[in-house]
């Protein structure tokens, strides 16, 4: 079982705007005072760098353009509606956001079949979207492929119950939390798990802070001790520069590369980043149109490819 692979899924957007729809509770999201065609080729630039440096870095990335139909803003995400298993397995997830369903298309499963994946099987939890249940996918669920954990913060987007079924179906024991972050001087629910945690092989970045409850907290620190994980603490400020929002993956030769935004990068301070260089090579590129407007960054826009091939 391996925690990293080499290979990623992205969707290069057609549309990209701020989505009013999952506005209502991502409290990352910015209103950037410019006409929507203006931020939309300002995220492709920024989708395109990012990509290219991927690239540079020996990751291979598969890049599927999104459709001008149906209207889909947050394509850019794909890690929120699908994730794919070393078994062959593929996980489709329900989505809070109505035109975020949208996202869900049949025929990227066909392209990766085409360039040789293995499908054997798909996990479609789409039907709790009737009665507003929702999981989204590894933006919601962190998964510790190798020790068989998953680590979900609650939230309006992961639902406990739906979350302890993908759990009982993957075969992996469920680490629950609630993580907070404070906004106009309250502390509300953060979306994503993937915002304020990210995990390694071997390390941990995670904002302790965001959570409030100090059991929950001790238990998650906890089990990343016990599966001889280095915590990386990050502030909550950090957070909200996306310091939560990286993702390790596999470049040339097999080396260890930490992916994050350059927001991220800039945000962390001289003893994090020695931590993560003790590891793995820290990769970085702006995307400071797509944090903004999307609320999302690296980790979000990276769907992890783990099938096996033909």
């Amino acid at each position: 079982m391996m925690q990293i692979t080499n290979t990623i899924l992205m969707i290069r957007p057609v549309n990209f705007r701020m989505n009013e729809q999952t506005a209502v509770n991502n409290y990352f999201m910015e209103d950037l005072d410019e006409k929507n065609n203006q931020i939309n080729q300002k995220a492709q630039g920024e989708f395109d760098a990012f990509v290219d440096t991927l690239k540079s870095s020996g990751v291979n990335v598969i890049v599927v353009n999104d459709t001008e139909e149906p209207d889909t803003p947050d394509s850019i995400f794909p890690n929120n509606w699908i994730s794919f298993h070393e078994n062959g397995t593929v996980g489709v997830y329900p989505m809070f956001a109505e035109n975020r369903r949208n996202e869900r298309r049949e025929d990227i499963l066909e392209i990766l079949e085409e360039q040789g994946y293995l499908i054997s099987n798909i996990m479609d939890y789409t039907a709790a979207e009737e009665e507003g249940i929702f999981l989204e996918g590894t933006g919601s669920v962190i998964l510790d492929r190798v020790n068989g954990k998953a680590y979900c913060a609650l939230s309006e987007r992961a639902d406990e119950e739906l979350f302890i079924e993908f759990c009982e179906d993957f075969d992996c024991m469920p680490v629950i939390f609630t993580a907070n972050q404070s906004v106009d001087g309250k502390r509300l629910p953060i979306y994503h798990t993937n915002v304020m945690m990210a995990l390694g092989e071997d390390f941990a970045i995670i904002c302790l802070d965001s959570i409030d409850d100090k059991k929950e907290r001790k238990n998650v620190m906890d089990n990343l001790r016990n599966d001889k994980k280095e915590i990386i603490d990050i502030t909550e400020q950090q957070m909200h520069n996306f310091a939560g929002n990286m993702l390790e993956v596999l470049g040339r030769n097999g080396q260890r590369l930490l992916v994050m935004s350059s927001a991220a990068f800039n945000s962390l301070d001289d003893s994090q980043v020695t931590a993560i260089e003790k590891r793995c090579k820290i990769v970085h590129s702006p995307l400071d149109t797509i944090e903004a407007c999307g609320g999302g960054s690296a980790r979000c826009m990276m769907a992890e490819v783990f099938l096996p091939k033909k």
